[in-house]
């Protein structure tokens, strides 16, 4: 398996976030994890890929708060929980965040090679930069054009761009549909599918339930902090308390 979380919990100061949750992503497929606001989506994805320790330093120094995290992450056979966010990225568990954050005053292309910082070989960023272009034309029509001036799906299409010119081994995408119109969020969504067609294991956090049950191979439903169901999109929309309860369908 290519990633495990064993037993989960974040605390923020005395507040629990994060409940005992398990989770695992195979090689090459696309998992989601949806669930209600609140539920723990985000913390979880940033729990995976090293923020949540981030979180605490900070909240250390800033607050006098803490952030306690327990239980493991395994990725590609290791332990990585503790380990800097920078190192996680490096061994190809990538995050694109949720509201897309592109730096807005750079260029596409210039947000585009901010992805590939750690690599030192300017043919294989090159290399890269044509991948995306050609997964993503609009964003080689816009290269020159500021990041700012895209429209919200653009800027989703350059935030999963960025994060592709990393080579990530495991791509987590958190609510990429945030703010889009209907018509952009089936393009994001078409786009991210194209991602995983190329072999590219996803992890996809997501609260457009319909969309994504038809994309994924597995997934996810987390409520108040915990996973309360796995399964197929079939399995799951058989239950009915699930169904009308966690999935709003």
């Amino acid at each position: 398996m290519l990633l495990e979380v064993l037993h989960m919990s974040v605390f923020y100061d005395k507040a629990m976030l994060l409940n005992d949750v398990n989770l695992g992503v195979d090689e090459g497929e696309l998992v989601s994890l949806v669930g209600p606001n609140g539920a723990g989506k985000s913390t979880l994805l940033r729990a995976i890929t090293g923020l949540v320790a981030r979180d605490r330093e900070i909240s250390k120094r800033s607050t006098g708060g803490e952030v306690i995290l327990k239980g493991k992450i395994r990725f590609a056979g290791e332990e990585i929980q503790g380990v800097p966010a920078y190192q996680i990225v490096k061994r190809g568990l990538v995050h694109c965040p949720e509201r897309r954050r592109p730096f807005r005053e750079m260029a596409v292309r210039d947000n585009l090679l901010a992805g590939a910082y750690l690599k030192r070989d300017r043919v294989a960023k090159a290399s890269d930069l044509e991948k995306v272009y050609t997964l993503f034309p609009v964003l080689k029509g816009r290269s020159s054009q500021v990041a700012g001036t895209l429209s919200g799906g653009e800027q989703q299409m350059l935030a999963i761009g960025r994060a592709l010119m990393t080579e990530p081994k495991l791509l987590c995408i958190d609510e990429p549909s945030t703010g889009l119109a209907p018509i952009l969020r089936k393009e994001v969504f078409t786009k991210i599918k194209e991602v995983s067609l190329l072999g590219i294991t996803v992890l996809l956090v997501e609260q457009e339930v319909s969309a994504v049950f038809e994309m994924a191979s597995r997934n996810y439903v987390l409520s108040s902090g915990r996973i309360i169901a796995e399964g197929t999109a079939e399995s799951l929309l058989k239950d009915e308390v699930i169904r009308k309860t966690y999935l709003g369908l």
